[in-house]
């Protein structure tokens, strides 16, 4: 079962701040060049892209021998999307739209067999390596990992009881929902004080309930300011911000 032991949900465990990149391009070569960058992690979306289980998995198969780690966030909290996830050898998810503890259970409840949940068997394979993990069941659910998202004002006033769901490794707050929430998208999005204060609440609440909480942010200075703070998760740029933002400048210096 060595080959499956999880380095990401150990290294949470022991309260390391990881430091991630986010990649939304559904591209293997471009996870590839990211996962020797030198980032702790690198963040898989779904949710916003066109990436589906196949793609993951190429994915997945472009890190191997990379140091890096990663972390999948599925299109929704869906037994269905998850199995097929979990299939594929996915150990680490991130879950979107988390609105109570009961979605959070729902969550953790499809990423663990029964008679703890509801994840479905399949005899051979990636995540068991087609059948060759022969004490894979005995160890499986103790190496899945958990992060719920918290994107609204709803489930900020709920964070606790989400935090402590049985399952639930850490929480993550998600600050272009979150403003949306706010009404503040065209006034600041997650730079106004309004959303920057309801999430500096959050880590804090998080810290004294001892539960890890990750922050993504397009900004350095506040990546490090959220490290500071004492972020597990920090996630720092993106495929997409890289290519648009070094892209656009350097077509302005060609043309200045």
């Amino acid at each position: 079962m060595d080959k499956s032991a999880n380095p990401f949900k150990t290294a949470l465990r022991a309260g390391r701040s990881l430091a991630g990149i986010r990649t939304s391009l559904c591209s293997p070569a471009i996870v590839e060049l990211l996962s020797d960058c030198g980032f702790d992690y690198v963040y898989i979306d779904t949710e916003h892209t066109t990436a589906d289980a196949k793609t993951v998995q190429a994915q997945l198969w472009a890190m191997r021998g990379s140091s890096s780690m990663y972390l999948v966030r599925p299109p929704e909290n869906n037994e269905v999307v998850i199995k097929k996830f979990l299939d594929i050898g996915v150990q680490n998810f991130l879950i979107p739209m988390v609105q109570s503890p009961d979605d959070a259970l729902r969550a953790v409840s499809a990423t663990r067999y029964p008679p703890q949940g509801t994840r479905g068997v399949c005899g051979r394979s990636g995540a068991n390596r087609y059948g060759r993990l022969k004490d894979y069941y005995r160890h499986a659910d103790d190496q899945l990992c958990v992060i719920a998202m918290i994107e609204t004002r709803v489930a900020l006033d709920r964070l606790e009881e989400i935090a402590s769901v049985e399952g639930v490794d850490a929480v993550w707050v998600g600050p272009g929902d979150l403003a949306a929430d706010f009404g503040l998208l065209d006034s600041g999005g997650a730079s106004h004080p309004d959303v920057r204060a309801a999430i500096d609440d959050a880590i804090a609440r998080a810290r004294r309930i001892g539960k890890p909480i990750g922050v993504p942010s397009s900004n350095e200075s506040v990546a490090k300011n959220l490290v500071a703070a004492g972020c597990a998760l920090v996630t720092i740029s993106s495929d997409v911000d890289i290519l648009v933002e070094h892209g656009d400048r350097l077509a302005k210096f060609m043309k200045s």
